[in-house]
């Protein structure tokens, strides 16, 4: 589990700089202002949780359901979030918007919710 959640952290890291540098370059003619700035978001979030993901990976032993719950809630929400949004931008700007993807964006939010909320419990619970 360690080596996964290190191996998704560092490819989340690679494609977050490569798809940020197609949409400040590449795209930047295609997309309209507002999907660029949607765009952006998607390639931050992807970055924040890929550095988590590194941090949990060289720090966590996945021991335990809760570690272990908390690195898919992360690994599965950053997929379904970001990538929902890069579908949405790209779909939208070639004409044909992909609806499906309009309530994956929110569920992969929710999953990185329950991330973040696992991994305050994890502290909570050592101090408890």
């Amino acid at each position: 589990m360690i080596l996964l959640v290190q191996v998704v952290g560092a490819l989340f890291g690679f494609l977050a700089v490569l798809f940020g540098a197609m949409g400040a370059h590449a795209l930047k003619k295609t997309l309209s202002q507002d999907q660029l700035r949607s765009f952006e978001t998607g390639v931050k979030y992807q970055m924040y949780h890929g550095i988590l993901l590194l941090i949990l990976g060289f720090n966590l032993g996945f021991n335990t359901g809760l570690e272990t719950y908390m690195a898919y809630s992360f690994m599965l929400g950053t997929l379904l979030f970001s990538f929902s949004i890069y579908g949405l931008c790209l779909s939208e700007a070639r004409g044909r918007k992909w609806r499906f993807l309009g309530p994956v964006t929110p569920l992969g939010g929710l999953l990185l919710l329950a991330g973040w909320a696992l991994l305050f419990y994890s502290f909570i619970a050592h101090i408890v």
